[in-house]
Formats: C-alpha cells, structure tokens, sequence
C-alpha cells in the first residue's frame, strides 16, 4: 500500500471549478476561491504569487503552484501589483477597478479577460476536500508551494488551455482527471526537493526499514499489531524498528498506527450511518468504547460528538 496514494485517493477532484484568465501588461489576479486546495500555473508569461504572511513566490511560465486553505492570493507581474481582476467562489471573475473596460468580457467558456491574444495567462483550479484523510494530506503542505516548470510533467500541463475552453459531454469529469493528474504530479515533484521538508511518512516510503513497516500498517490497520510482530514482518528486531521507524516518521510504530486508525473512523463517522461498533471493529479497536476512549484521548471528542458536528 503506497501511502501517498492512499491519501490521493481522498482528495480527488469532483466537479472542480476552473478559470483560464487571460490578461495584458500591467497585471494582476486576485484568487478568491476559498478552497482548502488549489492549484495555478502560468501558461504564458511570468510573474509573481503573493500572500499575507508568505514569502512572495516567483512563477515562471509553465512553473505550478499549489496554495492551501482559504486564504486569497495574487498572481501578478510585480509583488505590489493592484489586481484588475478577482476570481470568487464558483469560478465568478468579477471586473476590478482600474481595470480596462474590455476586461468586462466573457472569453469563452471558463474564460475570462479582455483578448484571446494577450501576454499573461493564468489557469487555476480548486479541489473540494472532504474528509480526514484528505485532510493529513493538506496539512501537510506548506500555505504556497511553487515547482519549475522542468520537473512537473509538460504533457499533463500542457492540455489544460485547451481542456478549460471546450464545452463538450463529459468535459467536466475530463477536467476533475486532469485536475488530479496535475496534482500528483506536482506533489511528487515538490515532495522531491530538497527543501520541501517532506512529511515523514512520505520520506519513509523509501526507507527498507520504516517504509515497510508503513506498508503493513496501512495494508491491515485493523489487525492487532504489536511493534514485535511487526518487526517480525519486516524482518528486524523489536528494537531496530522502533529506533528507525521513530527517527524517520517523527513517532513511535503504534503512536502511528493509532492516529491513522483514529483518521479512518473520523472519515467514516461523517460519512456513513454505520455504528461506532461496527467502525470500531473495522478499524481495529475491540468495540466501541475502546474506540470512544482513543478517540477522545487523540481529538478530544467522543465518536458520537465527531458525528454529530459534521
């Protein structure tokens, strides 16, 4: 079981929002979106992405960046630019002040700005994470990352000025494909540079030791693992797992294994109606009250207090 995937596999894009923004010197965008998740590159031209408390970050063309949680930031050519456009929830592009009259019109479908010709164009898009799962996966981003357009996949960016502008039957979903493409493939990027000071769990995953053990644990979380019969599994002493296992992942074998069961019964409190005995047991605890005390010692709510505020 890679775990990278299986957090993927939480925050994939359904009914995602885009906008291809098409703008002339001087410029900037003001992204409104909301979103917990978002992506945006700039298709042509270069420029800067700005936010509140954020180290300004520099885009070249092609260059993706992925900003997380609800915040607004610009996109423009220079870090003080004034926005003559702002996208808002739904994909709304509204006219700034200062802005030339023509950037009033509707392009084309999911395409806003003054003419089809001009120097900058930005495309963004949002996910709609739902979810714990989803969740680790976010949290463990920094609010802006930026990748170089050399180590993010071209072919995969290159279809979005196309994709965005058709209209077609199942463009959406065609969309929501890309849109997780797009991510995967700048997360793998990112997670391989130097400094993006990449989660433990996924630093682990080429570790012979800690990512085996990783393995295990989220192919049966259920299971009534104890630390020496998982090492046994991995083909290492009790000893030598807990040491390599602690010192790569940033917590014990169990501590891990605990959160990770406590994310799988909060996904699946909010989105079944099964009981707290049966999530329980399908994630490993013996029945529900040793579910409602690790579940209280970890979130600091019962299951049924979980289940009730979502």
């Amino acid at each position: 079981m890679d775990v990278l995937d299986e957090l993927l596999t939480g925050t994939r894009a359904q009914d995602g929002v885009f906008n291809l923004t098409i703008l002339d010197l001087p410029w900037a965008l003001e992204i409104r979106d909301e979103a917990p998740l978002a992506l945006a590159t700039i298709v042509r031209g270069s420029g800067w992405l700005t936010r509140a408390g954020i180290e300004p970050q520099r885009m070249e063309q092609g260059d993706v960046a992925i900003v997380t949680g609800p915040e607004p930031y610009v996109v423009g050519d220079t870090i003080s630019a004034t926005p003559v456009l702002r996208i808002h929830p739904g994909g709304v592009c509204e006219r700034l002040p200062g802005a030339p009259i023509d950037y009033s019109a509707q392009l084309g479908v999911r395409t806003f700005g003054g003419r089809k010709s001009g120097e900058i164009m930005v495309a963004s898009g949002t996910y709609s994470v739902a979810g714990d799962v989803s969740r680790r996966l976010v949290t463990a981003l920094p609010p802006v990352l930026v990748v170089p357009a050399a180590e993010v996949a071209g072919a995969v960016m290159d279809m979005i000025t196309t994709e965005i502008q058709r209209d077609v039957p199942g463009q959406q979903t065609v969309l929501d494909r890309w849109l997780d493409l797009a991510l995967i493939t700048t997360l793998r990027a990112w997670f391989a540079r130097p400094e993006s000071q990449a989660p433990g769990w996924y630093q682990a995953q080429t570790d012979p030791v800690a990512g085996a053990a990783l393995h295990v644990l989220h192919e049966d979380p259920a299971h009534p693992w104890t630390v020496t019969e998982l090492a046994d599994r991995v083909g290492v002493s009790r000893a030598s797992l807990a040491r390599r296992f602690t010192a790569v992942v940033g917590e014990a074998p169990m501590s891990y294994l605990t959160g990770w069961r406590i994310t799988l019964a909060a996904d699946q409190l909010r989105s079944t109606r099964d009981t707290v005995e049966t999530i329980a047991r399908r994630v490993g605890y013996a029945n529900a009250f040793a579910l409602s005390v690790a579940f209280k010692r970890v979130r600091g709510i019962t299951p049924t207090d979980h289940r009730r505020a979502a």
